[in-house]
C-alpha cells in the first residue's frame, strides 16, 4: 500500500480542492489516503467542543471517502490516542487528563475518564468510516510521560518503567478497536516502540496485529528487533514535505529524493527477516509539527515534491524515464532538483499558488529590503528619524517616491491574486495565517514607508 499522508491539523483544503488532487495522487500511483482529521473532524455532542470552527461536515467526510472510492484510495483515518494530544487536552473540560498539568500535550493513563473519552472519539471517527479497513492510533511522542504523580505513583507501586506504562495504555485502546470493531487493522508510529525491550513486546496479542510504522532509517536494527518480537508486518513512513523546519515555506526536493531511495534500500535488505514482511509505506506531508506550531509547506506547493517521491517508489528508482513521466504529469518543461524548481507552467491543481508562494518566497524580502535598505535617499533623508518628526524636503523625497510606491503597488496586486487563489483552494483562517507568516512582515515595512511618504 502507498498512502499519501493529509496532515489537517494545519492548512485543511476544501473539499472542492481534494475532488482535484485524489485523480491526480492515484494517478502518480497512490493507492490510499492517511487522513490526519484532528479539530477538522465533525465531532458530536460530548465532544463538539473539539471541533475547528472550520471543520468539515459529516457530508463532507462522506463526500471525501466517495472521492477515494471512486479513485481506488484507501481512506485509512488517523487519531491520536495518547501524545500530541494539544487539540483536545488544550480545552478546559478535558485539562484534568494531562499527564502533566502544565503541559497539553499527553494524555494520563491512569485516570479511567481517559480511556472512556478516547473510545467515544474513535467511536465517532470509525462510525463515520464503514469502508475502512484501518485505522492508524498515532500513539508517538508521548512527550512527559512518567513525569505525572499518577505515573511517579504507579512506577513505585509496581516496579514498572515508562515502556509497560505506554505498552499498558496501548494494549487498552488495542483491545477496545478489535472487540467492538471485528476485523479492523491498526496501524501506530513506533518512535516510542524501539525504547521497550524485545521482551516486553512479545506478549500482547492486540499488539502483534498491529504494525508498527517505522519513521526514519536507519531501520533495518528495529526491523530485526520486531521481527524478534513476533510482530508479522511493518509500514515505514516517508516524507515528501514538512520535515526540514517548523516554518519552512518551500520543499527541497533532492533532500525528499534522497528520503524515498534510501527506504528503497531498506526495503531490499527487507527479505533476509522474513517472516516479517512490509505492508505499505505511507509518504507523510507534515502540515504543522505539531498542534501549536506554525504552518509549514502547503500542499500545493508540495505536490511536485509528492509527484517525485510517489514515482520513486512505484519505479524503484529516479530514471530519466520517472523524471519524464513526473513532468508530463504535472505540465512542467524541466526540474532542477538541487534549486528545487520546476520550470513551466504547471497544470496539476493548484499549480498557481506554487508558482505565486514561489515569487514570495523568493523575491519578497528580498525586493523590500533592498528598496527600504539601500537606497541611500530613504537611508539618509527619509530616516526613522524624519517619519517619527514628519519632517522631509520634498526634492529628496521624490527622487525615490516613484519607485517606492511602484514596488508598493505590484506587491500589493499580487498579493491580492495570491489571496483569491488560496482562498479557493482554503478556509479564512488558513489565507489569515498564512499571510501573517510570510507576507505581512515585510509588506507592512513598505506599508507603513508608504504610509508616512504620503
Amino acid at each position: 500500500m502507498r498512502l499519501v499522508h493529509l496532515d489537517l491539523k494545519g492548512a485543511a483544503p476544501r473539499v472542492s480542492y481534494l475532488e482535484q488532487v485524489f485523480p491526480l495522487l492515484s494517478l502518480l500511483g497512490a493507492n490510499g489516503v492517511l487522513i490526519e482529521y484532528e479539530d477538522m473532524f465533525p465531532f458530536k455532542g460530548e465532544l463538539e467542543v473539539l471541533k475547528s470552527p472550520y471543520a468539515y461536515s459529516e457530508e463532507d467526510i462522506e463526500r471525501i471517502q466517495q472521492l477515494a472510492e471512486l479513485h481506488k484510495l484507501e481512506v485509512v483515518p488517523l487519531v491520536q490516542t495518547f501524545g500530541h494530544a494539544e487539540f483536545i487536552l488544550k480545552h478546559e473540560k478535558y485539562q484534568r487528563l494531562r499527564e502533566v498539568e502544565r503541559f497539553p500535550n499527553s494524555f494520563n493513563p491512569h485516570i479511567p475518564d481517559t480511556l472512556a473519552l478516547l473510545k467515544s472519539i474513535l467511536s465517532q471517527v470509525i462510525e463515520k468510516h464503514k469502508r475502512s479497513t484501518w485505522i492508524h492510533i498515532g500513539a508517538d511522542e508521548v512527550f512527559h510521560l512518567g513525569e505525572g504523580m499518577d505515573s511517579k505513583n504507579w512506577m513505585s507501586r509496581n516496579k514498572g518503567d515508562t515502556g509497560t506504562m505506554y505498552l499498558n495504555h496501548i494494549k487498552e485502546v488495542l483491545g477496545f478497536i478489535t472487540t467492538q470493531y471485528w476485523g479492523l487493522r491498526a496501524l501506530m508510529w513506533d518512535d516510542m516502540l524501539r525504547k521497550i525491550s524485545v521482551g516486553a513486546l512479545q506478549g500482547p496479542p492486540s499488539l502483534l496485529g498491529t504494525a508498527p510504522l517505522m519513521s526514519h532509517p536507519p531501520a533495518v536494527p528495529f526491523l530485526t528487533k520486531y521481527a524478534e518480537s513476533g510482530f508479522e508486518a511493518v509500514w515505514f513512513a516517508s516524507a515528501f514535505k514538512g520535515t526540514t523546519g517548523p516554518a519552512q515555506a518551500w520543499p527541497p526536493l533532492s533532500f525528499h529524493l534522497r528520503n524515498h531511495l534510501s527506504w528503497l534500500r531498506v526495503m531490499e535488505a527487507l527479505p533476509q527477516l522474513a517472516p516479517l514482511r512490509l505492508q505499505g509505506i505511507v509518504l507523510t506531508g507534515w502540515q504543522r509539527y505539531d498542534h501549536y506550531s506554525v504552518l509549514c509547506e502547503l500542499l500545493p506547493v508540495g505536490i511536485p515534491s509528492l509527484a517525485i517521491c510517489l514515482q520513486t517508489l512505484v519505479t524503484g528508482g529516479f530514471t530519466e524515464e520517472t523524471k519524464k513521466k513526473v513532468l508530463d504529469v504535472l505540465g512542467f518543461e524541466s526540474m532542477q532538483l538541487e534549486q528545487s524548481t520546476c520550470e513551466g507552467r504547471g497544470v496539476f491543481p493548484g499549480a498557481e499558488i506554487y508558482h505565486m508562494v514561489e515569487q514570495v518566497n523568493g523575491h519578497l524580502k528580498e525586493s523590500i529590503h533592498k528598496a527600504l535598505e539601500e537606497e541611500s535617499a530613504i537611508k539618509g533623508w527619509f530616516s526613522p528619524y524624519h517619519r517619527k518628526h514628519q519632517f522631509a524636503n520634498p526634492r529628496n523625497m521624490e527622487s525615490f517616491g516613484s519607485k517606492v510606491l511602484k514596488l508598493h503597488e505590484d506587491w500589493e496586486s499580487f498579493i491580492r491574486d495570491l489571496r483569491t487563489q488560496l482562498e479557493r483552494v482554503y478556509y479564512p483562517d488558513t489565507v489569515e495565517e498564512w499571510m501573517e507568516e510570510n507576507v505581512n512582515p515585510y509588506l507592512d515595512q513598505l506599508r507603513d514607508l508608504v504610509q508616512d511618504y504620503r
